[in-house]
C-alpha cells in the first residue's frame, strides 16, 4: 500500500509498504478514505520533536471503513464507517475509566509510567505506525474507533479526528464560561477550530493573534477579532481591545514552533531577546535539515507562552495546547506566579470529546469544514506537506483523499449542519 513515511528530519517520502494486519484481539484494520496534515507531523520533520525511528509512517488523523476486526471487538464489524481518534487509550485502566484516556496506564509499551500513546510518533509515544496510509491498524479498536453516521460527511468528519477534540479540551483547559473574553494564541487549524469550540462554551468575545493573513481572515469569518503580530505588538493590542485588563482566558495553539514578528512594532520589541530565542532553538531543535524555507524550526519556541502571559488578566486562566515537548525549558513562570494564573496543558484526552462532537456535526450545532482550505491526493502528499509547512496562502488546513469506496464526499451528508454560529454564517 502508499503511505506517508519519516526517513529522517527533512526527508519524509510517499513509499510501497506492507498492509497491517490483526495482532491482538482487540485490534481492527481501517480502510483509510481520508487523512490529513498536521502541524504535530511537522514538528518530525523539522526536527523539533525527537525521537522518530526510520520508516515510521506518519499521521494521526483518519476516517475510514472497517475491514477486519479481531476477536475481542464486539461493537464493530466490517463496513462500518468510523472516525479514529488520534490518540490511543485501553478503556479499561483507571485513567481511561476517569476520562484522562492520554494518560492511558495500559496503551505504551513504556508501562504506566510512559507518556501519550498517538498514531505516527516517536518511540516513546508508543512508536505505532500513523494513518497517512491506505489502510491502519488500530489498537484497543472496541475504544479506539467511534461510529459515524452518513449525515456526517468525510471533511466534517476528519476534523473531528483531532483538530476539534483539541480545541475543545483547549477551551476547557482555559475555563471559559459565560460572556468570558478570550485570546487564542494562533490562527492555525487548532486556533481556528477554537473560535468556534469557545463560542460554543460560552465566550462572549474571541480575539485572535497571528500574523498570516490568510490565517487572519478565517478567523474574522468567524466573527472574531483579530490582532496581526507583524502590524501591531499584540499584547499592546490585546489590552487596548479590553480597557487595559487584559483577557479572562488564553488558549495557546501554537507551541513550540512559534515565529517572531517579521516587522514591526513587536519586532522591534523582541530585538534584545534574539540571542535568547536563537538559544532556546538550539536547544529544543538539536538536529535540523532545513532545505531552503522548507523544514525550518520556529525561531522563537517560547514566544506564544510569554504572549499569553502577558495579554491574560491577573487571576486569567491559560489553556495550552500547541505542542511543547520535554526539552523545552523555557517558560515565563515567575511572571505568572505573580498574577496568580491558572495554567493547565497537556495531551488531549480525544476519546472522551469526540462522541458529543460527533453529535454536534450530526445535528447540524456545528460545521467544521470551513477550515479545511485544501485537498490533497495521495500521491501529492510530500509536496502537500512542503506547502502547509512554508505557511502558504490557502494551506490553513490540508486533507488527504486517500479512496472513494466507503467515503462520502465533501458537502454530502443527507443532513450536513450549516452550523451558523459557529462557523462563518450566511453571507447574502
Amino acid at each position: 500500500m502508499k503511505a506517508v513515511v519519516w526517513h529522517a528530519v527533512g526527508d519524509i517520502r510517499l513509499d510501497d509498504v506492507p498492509e497491517p494486519k490483526i495482532h491482538d484481539p482487540y485490534d481492527a484494520t481501517v480502510r483509510i478514505t481520508t487523512s490529513a496534515i498536521c502541524g504535530t507531523d511537522l514538528h518530525f520533520v523539522r526536527g523539533t520533536m525527537p525521537g522518530m525511528q526510520e520508516g515510521r509512517i506518519l499521521g494521526h488523523e483518519a476516517v475510514g471503513v472497517v475491514e477486519e476486526v479481531g476477536r475481542g471487538v464486539r461493537n464493530f464489524q466490517p463496513g462500518d464507517r468510523v472516525v479514529v481518534p488520534s490518540t490511543v487509550a485501553c478503556g479499561t485502566c483507571s485513567y481511561c475509566r476517569a476520562g484522562y484516556y492520554a494518560q492511558c496506564d495500559n496503551a505504551n509499551p513504556g508501562g504506566p509510567q510512559g507518556g501519550t500513546v498517538f498514531f505516527g510518533g516517536p518511540e516513546a509515544a508508543g512508536g505505532l505506525d500513523g494513518l497517512q496510509a491506505e489502510y491502519a491498524r488500530i489498537p484497543y479498536a472496541h475504544v479506539g474507533l467511534v461510529p459515524l453516521p452518513d449525515t456526517v460527511d468525510d471533511a466534517q468528519a476528519i476534523l473531528l479526528s483531532d483538530i476539534y477534540p483539541t480545541s475543545w479540551f483547549g477551551a476547557k483547559l482555559a475555563e471559559i464560561g459565560s460572556g468570558d473574553t478570550v485570546a487564542v494564541v494562533g490562527a492555525g487549524p487548532v486556533g481556528q477550530a477554537a473560535i468556534a469550540c469557545a463560542r460554543l462554551q460560552g465566550a462572549g468575545r474571541i480575539i485572535v493573534v497571528d500574523g498570516l493573513a490568510d490565517r487572519l481572515e478565517l478567523a474574522r469569518r468567524q466573527h472574531a477579532e483579530t490582532v496581526d503580530f507583524n502590524a501591531e505588538d499584540p499584547v499592546e493590542a490585546v489590552r487596548e481591545l479590553t480597557g487595559g485588563i487584559g483577557v479572562d482566558r488564553v488558549i495557546d495553539a501554537v507551541g513550540v514552533d512559534a515565529q517572531r514578528p517579521a516587522h514591526g512594532p513587536a519586532a522591534d520589541a523582541l530585538e534584545e531577546q534574539a540571542e535568547q530565542f536563537d538559544h532556546e532553538r538550539e536547544q529544543v531543535a538539536p538536529e535540523q535539515n532545513p532545505d531552503g524555507d522548507t523544514w525550518v524550526p520556529g525561531d522563537a519556541p517560547s514566544l506564544a507562552a510569554r504572549w499569553s502571559v502577558r495579554m491574560v488578566a491577573k487571576a486569567g486562566t491559560i489553556g495550552t495546547i500547541g505542542v511543547y515537548p520535554p526539552q523545552v525549558e523555557h517558560y515565563p513562570f515567575g511572571e505568572a506566579f505573580m498574577k496568580n494564573l491558572t495554567l493547565k496543558n497537556g495531551n488531549c484526552n480525544h476519546r472522551r470529546y469526540l462522541p458529543h462532537l460527533v453529535s454536534l456535526v450530526a445535528s447540524g450545532a456545528l460545521d467544521p469544514t470551513p477550515l479545511i482550505t485544501h485537498w490533497s491526493g495521495a500521491q501529492d502528499a510530500v509536496e502537500a506537506y512542503r506547502r502547509f509547512d512554508r505557511r502558504e496562502a490557502g494551506w490553513t488546513k490540508v486533507a488527504l483523499g486517500l479512496g472513494d469506496r466507503g467515503a462520502i464526499a465533501p458537502g454530502m451528508g443527507e443532513a450536513a449542519g450549516t452550523g451558523a454560529s459557529t462557523t462563518a454564517g450566511t453571507q447574502s
